[in-house]
């Protein structure tokens, strides 16, 4: 399998209405991508299609070497892990943070199975990989919001994906949690047999080193894709955003600021 993710000419529509349109995006084996884009850009609506909740209304999408149309996507859904902030509410907050974590080799809400001990075993290595071991014991709703974003990302590792969403996972944290939480997800993308990473974000320098891919999104279009480094600079990020901005490089982080002299609309 040399792609993950391919997606040719592909449009979706509801009520009439473009949401997506003649998207083109290839993503191989190996590339680690985000995915840059405002609200209202499209990034939940093609994650959907991603997953096969939704149904694309024109083109091509094929996942992990499966063409749609050709596979049970209830199959390939176990192939996928999609950590999203919107989960979190969904969770028993009394469950302990090691059952949080090892519901996700079955996809429930709630332990209703009996896990094995290599379960356990699994979901307690995956705790200490993301930095979370600590939290054995501990129930859900008592730990901090970048303690809860670790668990589910030990979650959906347990079913063992070969592709791993992260939608907006620093939504919310402030710049320490934030920063221990990238921390975490670098160190997984390093790890030997890291599923394939696609980075939801609206942050430019949330993007660390290891997604050495970007696909920007704009008004349900592909803006561009290509190589960070080369998509990441001032002149094509203001095309980008409609207004003058400056990308601040810092250790292969890139920082987005207001142009000077381009004043702040209120």
């Amino acid at each position: 399998m040399d792609h993950v993710i391919q997606i040719e000419q592909m449009s979706y529509r509801i009520k009439g209405k473009s949401i997506l349109k003649e998207i083109d995006w290839t993503a191989r084996q190996g590339e680690h991508w985000a995915i840059l884009g405002l609200n209202g850009s499209g990034k939940t609506t093609l994650l959907n299609i991603i997953n096969g909740y939704i149904w694309p209304s024109a083109g091509s999408v094929s996942v992990l070497g499966r063409p749609f149309g050709t596979i049970d996507l209830r199959e390939l859904r176990t192939a996928i892990g999609w950590v999203s902030s919107s989960l979190q509410g969904k969770l028993y907050p009394s469950d302990r943070a090691e059952y949080i974590v090892v519901s996700g080799k079955y996809a429930t809400i709630g332990l209703y199975e009996d896990p094995s001990e290599t379960d356990w075993e699994l979901a307690e290595s995956l705790m200490e990989q993301l930095g979370c071991a600590h939290l054995k014991g501990r129930t859900y709703q008592t730990c901090s919001q970048g303690e809860q974003q670790k668990l589910l990302i030990a979650r959906a590792l347990m079913a063992q994906p070969k592709l791993l969403i992260l939608d907006e996972p620093c939504s919310g944290l402030d710049l320490f949690a934030r920063e221990q939480l990238l921390e975490a997800i670098e160190t997984l993308a390093q790890s030997e047999g890291a599923p394939t990473l696609l980075y939801v974000t609206h942050h430019t320098e949330e993007i660390l080193p290891i997604f050495q891919h970007a696909l920007l999104l704009r008004r349900g279009e592909v803006f561009c894709q290509g190589k960070v480094d080369e998509v990441l600079n001032s002149s094509l990020l203001s095309d980008f955003f409609e207004r003058a901005v400056e990308v601040v490089e810092r250790e292969e982080r890139y920082w987005l600021l207001p142009a000077k002299g381009d004043a702040i609309e209120t």
